[in-house]
């Protein structure tokens, strides 16, 4: 199996490059946040390579980082999620702003990718919502409460808050993250409008 390929571009198509390592041409697919990161034709670059063999074909795909390339093999574990979904999310989301998404259960972000349905996304959030908090860069604690208002389990007063900020136009996210560190400074027995007060606060730093 081939794990890495270093050498210089050739060519590109619409959805791979041409990469010439010694003088053999390899066809590598590639997201498209990839395949504008990488240099121009007659350049060097290196690709983390996930090789795919099938009976009538072998295909190459081809990633920035070993860590990009580990995402497209763990959205791959989602029910209905092929190698060209993966890397249309990929194309989409930075893996850190994937492991956010889900992380914080942000489907719509998910959803933004071409191709892929609230249905799709809600099962990459959701069969993936235990992987993605090692590699999120966002508060554990608005994680936790992400999950908690996901699976209605939170407080009342935090739940209620939250759905008035999103009512007011802010994203889930932003919303969560707001009423987190809000029930974080007035504590557990705050009451929905000091909360949503608090939020508002943090909203306009």
């Amino acid at each position: 199996m081939i794990g890495k390929l270093k050498g210089i571009i050739d060519t590109y198509g619409e959805d791979y490059v041409i990469l010439d390592v010694g003088g053999v041409g390899y066809q590598v697919h590639c997201a498209s946040r990839t395949l504008q990161a990488l240099p121009s034709p007659g350049e060097a670059a290196v690709l983390s390579i996930e090789t795919y063999v099938r009976e009538d074909q072998i295909k190459l795909f081809g990633f920035r980082t070993d860590h990009e390339r580990e995402w497209f093999r763990l959205l791959q574990t989602v029910q209905g999620v092929g190698a060209r979904v993966a890397l249309a999310v990929l194309g989409t989301l930075s893996p850190a702003d994937l492991a956010n998404a889900i992380a914080l259960r942000d489907k719509a972000a998910v959803a933004r990718t071409p191709g892929v349905g609230p249905k799709v996304a809600e099962r990459i959030v959701t069969e993936l919502k235990d992987k993605a908090p090692s590699f999120a860069s966002v508060d554990p604690a608005v994680v936790q409460l992400a999950g908690a208002i996901d699976e209605q389990r939170a407080p009342g007063p935090v739940a209620d808050a939250i759905s008035a900020l999103v009512n007011l136009g802010y994203g889930q996210p932003q919303a969560t993250a707001a009423i987190a560190a809000a029930s974080r400074s007035a504590g557990e027995t705050a009451e929905t409008a000091q909360l949503i007060r608090l939020g508002l606060k943090e909203l306009a730093r």
